[in-house]
């Protein structure tokens, strides 16, 4: 990734042109989004089987995906000062490449050590996947079309929650786990070929030219978007991480496939809402994502007893997470430029990491109705920070749009 500000070119085109988003390398996009996300999260469908052919426990295999979110979180930024000079579409290419090779090797492994060796070489493929997406999404797209370029690309993330780990969880029930790695490995060849021929080329940063990231940390309005980033990616991963463990508390883990089916389409209708007032609404609707969720927490801290009140909180808790990568993400950038972004990445993956070890502290000393009270408590400070943030991080009106 770039670690510094670009334009982009399509801002010099007019008439028509300026109008239109070139859809094909955005969806390109948005597939290696979906990638990302699937190969991340896709053992934790397919984990007693994992766990039984590699002779390790579940927690062990479990391990596979904290690696992965680690592998993330620490490559972000020393990876984007060390790839910063290549070209663009070349450093996407490789990280896709990666995945390929990961999972390949997943599908076939059978040792333990192998496969989470392999499940690092993916985990630093996504934070070079993560810091690219944005900052190819705004040159791709004209500056008042921006933030809606971004959520076509970071709907990927939604689509692989609510649809893909689903899917790869049935077909590993049916066909077994090591097939459903080896489709995953088949889509990212054909992604491949898609990126080459779609998606345009960018040059990297000028030899010579060096912008510390951290320096970032010092524009108005970054630090106050990473502590949302860091709070918000907490909170929802202490719930999310042991949602089966809460549902079980509600005598409703029979439906957890229901359940996260309807957080799933209620957060892809978030992305849609996303997607289309992002530009104009950047700041109403990260305040409005956190209202959502907030209340949705409140409905959680009702005594167990009612499924028609967990369903009510999912849909809620959907509506205000679908859209939060697109949000924080055009957020960051518009604040803090590229460098920004790859401080996202890793604070991002490093709270996303933090969620389920601190889940699993709160179960043992409290049990798993301190879930809810957990988001409300890390919550609540972030929409007083969104709210104050008006004039750096979540102003009113997105730099370079009316």
């Amino acid at each position: 990734m770039s670690t510094f500000r670009t334009e982009s070119p399509i801002n010099s085109s007019s008439g028509a042109e300026v109008r239109k988003l070139p859809m094909s390398p955005l969806l390109a996009l948005c597939t290696a989004a979906f990638m990302g996300i699937l190969t991340e999260a896709l053992p934790a469908g397919v984990l007693p089987e994992m766990a039984r052919d590699l002779s390790v426990g579940e927690s062990a295999m479990g391990q596979s995906l904290t690696i992965y979110a680690i592998a993330t979180g620490l490559s972000a930024i020393p990876g984007a000062a060390l790839t910063a000079t290549w070209s663009r579409r070349r450093l996407l290419l490789t990280a896709v490449a990666a995945f390929a090779v990961a999972n390949t090797v997943t599908a076939v492994s059978s040792s333990y050590p192998l496969t989470m060796a392999f499940r690092l070489v993916a985990g630093v493929a996504a934070a070079v996947i993560w810091a690219e997406l944005v900052g190819y999404a705004r040159r791709l797209a004209p500056v008042h079309l921006q933030g809606r370029a971004i959520a076509i690309t970071m709907a990927g993330i939604p689509l692989a929650l609510s649809l893909g780990i689903p899917l790869g969880t049935f077909l590993g029930a049916m066909f077994g786990w090591r097939l459903t790695f080896g489709l995953v490995t088949l889509v990212s060849v054909v992604l491949l070929g898609w990126i080459f021929i779609s998606v345009p080329d960018f040059p990297g940063r000028p030899r010579g030219r060096r912008e510390p990231v951290l320096r970032a940390l010092r524009l108005p309005g970054v630090v106050a978007v990473l502590f949302v980033v860091a709070a918000y990616v907490l909170a929802h991963n202490i719930l999310y991480t042991y949602i089966a463990t809460f549902l079980d508390e509600y005598r409703m883990g029979s439906e957890r496939d229901i359940v996260l089916l309807v957080f799933g389409i209620a957060s892809m209708v978030s992305i849609f809402i996303t997607g289309a007032w992002i530009d104009r609404r950047l700041r109403h609707l990260t305040i409005a994502g956190a209202v959502l969720f907030i209340v949705a927490a409140g409905l959680l801290t009702v005594p167990a007893g009612s499924g028609v009140v967990v369903y009510l909180a999912m849909v809620l808790w959907g509506l205000g997470w679908g859209g939060v990568a697109t949000l924080l993400q055009t957020a960051v950038t518009d604040a803090g430029g590229a460098r920004g972004q790859a401080l996202l990445v890793t604070t991002w993956n490093s709270f996303m990491a933090g969620g389920g070890a601190v889940g699993g502290i709160l179960l043992e000393a409290f049990g798993p109705t301190s879930f809810p009270w957990s988001v409300l408590a890390l919550l609540l400070p972030v929409l007083a920070v969104v709210v104050a943030a008006r004039r750096h991080g979540f102003p009113p009106t997105r730099p370079g749009t009316t």
